[in-house]
């Protein structure tokens, strides 16, 4: 079976890239990503805030379960890591020397100076793309969807002036008409669209009436909102599509490449389960291949897409109320 697959311009072996995670972190805990298997890998964003100064204090750590025979990673909101441009940079190039799975910075900014600025910085540093990771709830009542639509693409258009290295999106699902946003960007030039960015909601603590952060690892209940994006754009846009969040199992990883997804990457069960899970990954997604008959990941790819169906709009409708039928099915 051919699993291999293209994505930001890399021929990739197959489809399974290790998301932006505290394993990214580090020199040696990034040569176990590669040593396992993993095509590539997308390292933590470099935050505005960081190079400012001004993060926001966190109060709990990660604790990541390692392989069998792997040691646990543990990260802490106190442990050093990357966070001032020289110290992302000098990473970003240290790792490029030690690896050879394509790496891919990660930015996340506020103006479009900043974004600019520090995307030309991780690109001088060596690395083979950059995934820029959106991230932002609008609280400014005044600022109208357009706005926001039309800022996002005024970045994306100018980062792809400045860059030679392929540019990646990581979007979050809320906008109202986000199709259209898709179009947008494919126009400005995003080379690929990664769908969708978690937004970590915080809880409020009843005794001190403070917001407290909530960081919970995603489930594959949280795939179907994905899948169904990936199914609308597939065929559709230039971008290639890759999918983040809600991938715990290989059944996961095979529901995203049909429909629609050139590339998975995976965060949460990298955490849960350790580097080495990729290997159960690619076992999952090469035994439905064969038990499929379908010999190349090319050929899988979009077969549950809505480029099958003649009037996408139709299709989502019809299985909107075909949802609601077999609640009232169940009922009776």
């Amino acid at each position: 079976m051919q699993t291999d697959t293209s994505y930001l311009g890399f021929r990739l072996p197959h489809p399974f890239i290790a998301g932006a995670s505290p394993f990214g972190y580090y020199l040696d805990t990034v040569k176990r990503l590669e040593d396992a298997g993993w095509s590539a890998v997308v390292l933590h964003s470099l935050f505005v805030e960081d190079i400012t100064g001004c993060a926001p204090t966190l109060t709990s750590g990660v604790a990541a379960g390692g392989g069998r025979g792997e040691p646990p990673l543990s990260v802490s909101a106190a442990d050093p890591y990357p966070q001032r441009p020289d110290e992302y940079a000098e990473h970003v190039s240290r790792v490029k020397q030690a690896v050879r799975i394509p790496v891919i910075g990660s930015l996340n900014g506020t103006s479009t100076e900043s974004w600019i600025q520090f995307a030309r910085v991780i690109q001088q540093a060596g690395a083979d793309a950059l995934e820029m990771n959106l991230y932002e709830v609008v609280t400014d009542l005044d600022v109208s969807g357009t706005a926001v639509e039309e800022r996002l693409c005024g970045i994306v258009t100018e980062l792809k002036r400045g860059l030679t290295i392929p540019l990646a999106v990581k979007l979050s699902p809320f906008f109202a008409a986000f199709g259209n946003v898709a179009r947008q960007l494919d126009r400005a030039g995003a080379n690929a669209l990664v769908l969708f960015n978690r937004f970590y909601q915080p809880d409020i603590d009843v005794k001190t009436t403070l917001a407290l952060p909530h960081v919970v690892l995603s489930s594959s209940d949280e795939l179907l909102l994905r899948l169904r994006w990936l199914a609308i754009l597939y065929g559709r846009v230039r971008p290639a599509l890759a999918v983040t969040g809600g991938v715990a199992v290989p059944d996961d990883g095979i529901k995203a490449i049909l429909a629609g997804a050139d590339a998975v990457q995976m965060t949460s069960a990298l955490l849960r389960h350790g580097t080495a899970y990729v290997a159960t990954m690619r076992r999952g997604l090469e035994e439905w291949m064969q038990v499929h008959e379908v010999p190349t990941l090319d050929l899988m790819r979009g077969l549950s897409s809505l480029q099958r169906t003649g009037e996408p709009s139709t299709f989502e409708r019809a299985s909107y109320i075909a949802a609601l039928q077999s609640w009232m099915r169940h009922d009776g």
